[in-house]
């Protein structure tokens, strides 16, 4: 009796990529025993067929599976469940995942982390430091106390302020390491650390060519302070306005750091002094704020002032949902994982890794564009 070997695979951007997905397909179906040691699996065409995927897809699932010793190829025969592992290769893994807090951002971050480890059977430890970069260095001691295998970091901005040095501690440290979403500041290509990050600069210039595109020439900024992503924000932002030519100098942070109502009015005061049709806004929270200042002002999103927000947290839940750069989460949680089991697999003979995502932008009501 034939087994029913794969469901389709769908929703790809929420769940990663399709051969990441189908990989994964297959290796719970030898774990939990639907293929036994030694036992041929489906061609690739039967999968291709089954799945709906691409002959392309389905091989580069069927290589992830190679790499990681799972299957075998036989030139002319197929691919079979691989013989098990000496003990001392099925040693579980556990790997520490040290986070800010798991609020707002981190939630589809970590989901992409603990999917990666769960279908590679390693287990996730989970430290936070809530935000208090003094509490950083000790949760990162705890946890090598307790023994993981590796480590995922997402470090504060003063963590990595001395790049250099933290550069040669996390060198020390006794194992492997891979930075979630911050790298070491201005080391070029003295930086020897591998991480997965969010591109925030190529963000914010997407958001300003996207505004740009609907005819905007007077496209402001507007920030919180001391966000460890804003420094990018700035930087894309302005990049974009020096290439395509637009009115320079119209950036706001309120001084106070923290956004309310009033400072979302002086926000507004701001934008009406600079003549701004549109602004790119630094996040959700801040240009929901804003979209009450706005509106407090006489005027209306986007008729006067279209707006786009950077984060994509609860941007569709704005009064006017809000056109939002939404940098990829989860797929930075699992690539990250990704990136330290390949490591602790290969050792050396692994190439070093430094990934930047660009952030896509989801398009809703409060730019004027058609949605997406």
């Amino acid at each position: 009796m034939a087994r029913k070997h794969t469901a389709p695979v769908r929703d790809a951007e929420s769940r990663g990529l399709k051969f990441e997905i189908l990989a994964d397909q297959l290796r719970r179906g030898i774990l939990a025993g639907t293929w036994t040691t030694g036992q041929k699996l489906p061609t690739e065409q039967e999968l291709s067929k089954e799945s709906g995927l691409s002959l392309t897809t389905v091989r580069r699932a069927f290589d992830e599976l190679v790499a990681e010793r799972i299957v075998v190829r036989r030139q002319g025969a197929g691919s079979f469940v691989a013989p098990v592992r000496p003990r001392d290769e099925r040693v579980r893994r556990n790997i520490g995942v040290l986070l800010p807090d798991t609020q707002l951002y981190y939630p589809r971050v970590l989901q992409g982390i603990d999917e990666s480890l769960a279908a590679a059977g390693a287990a996730l430890q989970l430290a936070t430091y809530r935000t208090q970069p003094e509490r950083g260095d000790d949760s990162l001691g705890a946890l090598l106390d307790s023994g993981v295998d590796g480590l995922l970091i997402a470090p504060t901005p003063a963590w990595i302020a001395d790049s250099a040095a933290r550069v040669r501690q996390l060198e020390e440290l006794p194992v492997p390491v891979v930075l979630l979403e911050r790298s070491p500041l201005n080391l070029g290509s003295a930086d020897t650390t591998e991480h997965v990050c969010a591109d925030h600069r190529g963000g914010a210039y997407d958001a300003v060519r996207h505004l740009a595109s609907l005819g905007h020439t007077r496209i402001a900024l507007l920030t919180r302070q001391q966000h460890p992503a804003e420094s990018s924000v700035e930087t894309g932002y302005r990049q974009a306005v020096a290439d395509l030519a637009l009115a320079p100098s119209l950036e706001y942070s309120p001084s106070e750091g923290t956004w309310d109502s009033a400072s979302a009015d002086s926000a507004f005061e701001r934008l009406r002094e600079f003549e701004a049709t549109a602004a790119l806004v630094f996040g959700d929270r801040e240009a929901t704020l804003l979209e009450g200042a706005i509106q407090r002002g006489g005027l209306g999103v986007p008729r006067d002032i279209a707006l786009v927000s950077y984060d994509d947290e609860v941007a569709d839940l704005a009064p006017v949902p809000l056109t939002a750069v939404a940098p990829p989460k989860y797929r930075m949680g699992r690539m990250a994982a990704d990136v330290l089991l390949r490591r602790l697999r290969e050792g050396d003979d692994c190439p070093l890794h430094q990934i930047r995502l660009r952030p896509r932008i989801v398009v809703r009501h409060s730019c004027g564009a058609r949605e997406s």
